[in-house]
């Protein structure tokens, strides 16, 4: 009896043994069935495609096109053409790099519960494309076409829909203004910037951006006037409040009567190479609340709005950003310092200081490519005395007229044929400030400090300290 329970016992580990070893054969020949491919596996020209769908951790998004495209759940929403046409792309030639045919276990690759699930539609055939898990061996993704085979592709598809909505939106775009012709300012700024190049209303070679103002043609900083084009430029336009604005909305956004409205003029070149004029209108604004409360300090935060001229869509911006494009003031826009000229242009200064009055002159050294300056037949150094004139910044601007004693004048002659000459006269005001008259109109406060380097660079050559 004995005998035969280990005859009984033996033969069950012979089963248990062969049914193992089966399973192991078919195992290796299920392996045996991944192969190295290059094959495209579906071949869908991105113009033919009618509909597309996809479906991915919870968000469901479904497209059409009749002409364009629109979204299913709002035909008013304005889709970003491009961003579709780039995820239809990709499937004119998907080919795969590894084939596993006649997959069973879909679970190893991902596929039981797709991550991603896409589907196509032209006039004649419908298509589904699943996309699995992540290969981390190979850094490929395990797709199905519904064939019965699964795919390991070297390009992720999941790379293009892995999108929220407001990614898929045709968002206003903002040109980089390189050759701007005119600026238009309306609402809390009225007036216009134009662009002269080699104008006669200037001293200073690289002004080329000028208002009309109290009869006068005055220069701007160019370097401030582009700063602030490049404040409109780097916008992000992105934060949407809405995409299909109502005459309500633009009323809660205090975009029916904007705080401020800009006009830019620019040039743009055509593929023909022909310039064209172009217009772009931004509207600005805070929201009616805030502009009727007006901010009591800095740290309040700034709720703000731009329009892109009669577009449908409202952004958000930034509390900087918002204050960056309000700050378009004839006094934001120019410059900043009391002599603006390039100080290589000078040719002479007199002087007028505590009483006394002193001329220095200056010739040009051809071959050294420079100015030599002189003070009674000597040569002098003149980087302090011309560090401190560029120094000479606005603290603030001002047309009050000088009432206290006069600390130092200049005449500064150029080599300029429209400005030969440039009066400077600073004023004591108070310790930390002076008045400085240029041309005898006052413009503007500046450091006291300031002066007082001006003043000490005057003695270093005169008194040769």
């Amino acid at each position: 009896m004995k005998r035969f329970k280990k005859i009984y016992l033996l033969l069950g580990i012979l089963a248990v043994v062969c049914a193992a070893t089966i399973g192991v054969m078919q195992m290796e020949e299920h392996k045996e069935k991944i192969k190295n491919t290059d094959e495209i596996i579906l071949s869908v020209p991105a113009d033919s495609v009618k509909s597309l769908s996809w479906e991915h951790e919870s968000e469901k998004f479904a497209f059409h096109r009749d002409e364009k495209w629109f979204y299913d759940e709002d035909e008013a929403f304005p889709v970003e053409e491009e961003e579709i046409n780039g995820m239809l792309e990709q499937f004119q030639e998907f080919g795969a790099s590894f084939i596993i045919e006649e997959a069973e276990d879909l679970e190893q690759y991902g596929l039981d519960e797709p991550v991603c699930t896409i589907q196509m539609a032209t006039e004649e055939q419908s298509y589904e494309v699943q996309l699995g898990g992540y290969s981390s061996m190979d850094s490929q993704r395990y797709v199905s076409i519904g064939d019965g085979n699964v795919y390991l592709v070297k390009n992720d598809p999941l790379d293009y829909f892995d999108v929220d909505i407001s990614d898929l939106i045709d968002h206003d775009e903002i040109p980089s203004f390189e050759q701007t012709t005119g600026i238009g300012f309306t609402g809390t700024e009225n007036y216009d910037i134009t662009y002269e190049e080699d104008s006669s209303n200037t001293y200073c070679a690289d002004d080329i951006y000028f208002i009309s103002k109290d009869e006068k043609t005055l220069p701007l900083d160019t370097s401030r006037v582009e700063e602030y084009l490049q404040n409109i430029s780097s916008l992000n336009l992105t934060d949407y409040v809405t995409y299909h604005v109502t005459d309500e909305e633009l009323t809660a956004y205090g975009l029916d009567e904007p705080e401020l409205t800009v006009t830019v003029t620019y040039l743009s070149e055509e593929e023909s190479g022909e310039e064209i004029s172009n217009t772009f209108v931004m509207n600005i604004s805070r929201s009616p609340e805030e502009r009727a409360a007006d901010r009591e300090t800095e740290e309040e935060e700034i709720t703000s709005y731009v329009r892109v001229g009669e577009s449908q869509i409202v952004y958000r911006i930034s509390g900087d950003s918002y204050e960056n494009l309000m700050a378009a003031s004839y006094n934001s826009l120019r410059h900043q310092e009391v002599f603006s000229a390039d100080t290589m242009d000078i040719r002479q200064i007199d002087i007028t200081l505590e009483g006394l009055d002193y001329t220095i002159t200056s010739e040009e050294d051809e071959k050294e490519g420079k100015r030599i300056y002189y003070y009674q037949g000597e040569d002098v150094d003149m980087e302090s005395f011309k560090s401190s004139l560029k120094n000479l910044n606005a603290v603030s601007f001002t047309k009050e007229q000088p009432t206290q004693k006069e600390e130092i004048k200049l005449v500064v002659y150029l080599d300029n044929v429209n400005f030969p000459e440039v009066e400077i006269a600073l004023y004591r005001y108070d310790g930390n400030e002076c008045l400085a008259v240029v041309d005898g109109e006052p413009v503007s406060f500046v450091q006291r400090s300031a002066a007082v380097d001006l003043i000490e660079a005057v003695h270093g050559i005169v008194l040769n300290e």
